[in-house]
């Protein structure tokens, strides 16, 4: 179910722990961060919009969201990049400086552990010294680090979670680090438009684990992260990625006829007694038609 969890969490605590002197903020999002948000749930006792959540879905992925201001002003990253290349990561071949991998026990795929570093929209670095496409921001000077824009992250800085990691590294020592997870808004908007490009993608199981990762970040908020989710939107409401949330939110999950609705039912992760009418309700709520 969850079997590369213990790896990644080891895999972050080093690279937390190399990095406890840089004032970096490290920002976790992807698959990875919704298994530490349900844990940070449990831990803290809190009370959630659903009781009833997905099967946690296995990762050997980690999502490393860069704030801009970091790419803005890149020496503060140089850190960032001699600890992943100390550690054994390398550089993806095509993505480099943005993607990298560290090899399994054996030197293979097998137990692999990989590495994305994303930022925000395109946007934020509007008269700045990054050079930005739609594929990377290229930090000035250089630092040997890119960061994958997503436009639809316009909300990644805002109310950030700080939760806390205790565990073991390799050599057996353990340690305590923080790191911050994306409001459940932006987690939202992310998976919204994830799903949407992964629909019709028989590769990528048409997206349904995105479609199911949906439901796990509804289901696991907080009254406060509730209504905060809805001061957001309202805040935000004239802009197009709020506007285009609620259209693919509207096209595929407003029924269980839906086709976002039959994609997460057909999820490896999903089981019965999800509350499936309750999330159509909830996600149109956040992201109606504007």
């Amino acid at each position: 179910m969850v079997e590369m969890m213990p790896a990644l969490r080891t895999a972050l605590l080093e690279l937390l722990f190399e990095l406890r002197d840089a004032d970096l903020r490290l920002i976790i999002g992807g698959g990875y961060g919704l298994y530490l948000k349900r844990e940070h749930v449990r831990r803290q006792g809190l009370r959630t919009l659903f009781r009833e959540w997905p099967e946690a879905r296995s990762t050997n992925d980690l999502d490393l969201f860069l704030r801009p201001q970091l790419l803005i002003n890149p020496l503060q990253l140089k850190p960032l990049a001699d600890t992943l290349r100390r550690l054994g990561y390398q550089a993806v071949r095509g993505a480099e400086n943005y993607q990298f991998a560290k090899p399994g026990p054996t030197g293979g795929l097998e137990g692999s552990i990989k590495i994305d570093l994303l930022t925000g929209p395109q946007s934020r670095f509007r008269e700045t010294s990054a050079k930005v496409d739609a594929r990377r921001v290229r930090p000035r000077p250089s630092v040997e680090l890119h960061a994958h824009p997503v436009e639809e992250a316009l909300t990644l800085e805002d109310d950030l979670l700080p939760v806390t990691l205790e565990g073991g590294l390799a050599d057996g020592s353990s340690v305590q680090a923080v790191v911050y997870l994306p409001h459940p808004l932006t987690y939202a908007m992310m998976k919204l438009f994830a799903f949407r490009d992964r629909v019709n993608d028989e590769n990528k199981l048409y997206g349904s684990y995105h479609a199911l990762d949906i439901y796990g970040i509804i289901a696991t908020m907080s009254e406060v992260e509730w209504n905060r989710a809805l001061e957001l939107r309202e805040l935000h409401q004239a802009s197009e990625q709020i506007k285009e949330a609620g259209r693919i939110a509207n096209q595929y999950f407003a029924s269980l006829s839906h086709q976002g609705m039959v994609r997460m039912r057909e999820s490896p992760y999903c089981r019965a007694g999800l509350q499936l009418e309750e999330f159509c309700s909830a996600i149109l709520e956040i992201f109606p038609l504007c």
